[in-house]
């Protein structure tokens, strides 16, 4: 599970990066430098599912932290990886791969429409 953390990190901190509001919370250990970006072409669909995954991921780091602040210092690696498998399965849950929406955060960063559209998705699920 250790390898799943990386990918996800990654791109969790590129979405902590790119949002503000709830999502802009979201940290976690990187892998270093991200692959060139993918293709700007991604469906309504995906961005509606990586905004989904995006808050879900949210609340789970969120969640996590506190857990991991006040446990004991032997406790934390265990529940460090109970984070990323709860994060990897909140992004699978709304129908990505991580591999997906690492792919869809990266071409968030370089690309303001997809970051735009993406932000509108999160805008709306907070009113």
């Amino acid at each position: 599970m250790r390898l799943l953390m990386r990918p996800l990190g990654a791109a969790a901190l590129a979405a902590a990066f790119l949002f503000s509001g709830p999502a802009a919370n979201i940290q976690a250990q990187t892998s270093g430098p991200s692959p060139s970006s993918p293709s700007v072409n991604i469906s309504d669909h995906k961005l509606d599912q990586a905004a989904a995954a995006i808050e879900r991921v949210t609340s789970v780091k969120q969640d996590y932290e506190q857990r991991m602040a006040s446990a004991p210092p032997a406790d934390q690696e265990r529940l460090a990886d109970e984070a990323t498998e709860a994060m990897v399965k909140a992004v699978n849950e709304e129908g990505l791969s991580v591999e997906e929406y690492n792919s869809i955060i990266q071409v968030a960063q370089t690309n303001p429409d997809v970051r735009q559209r993406i932000l509108q998705r999160l805008e709306t699920k907070n009113k």
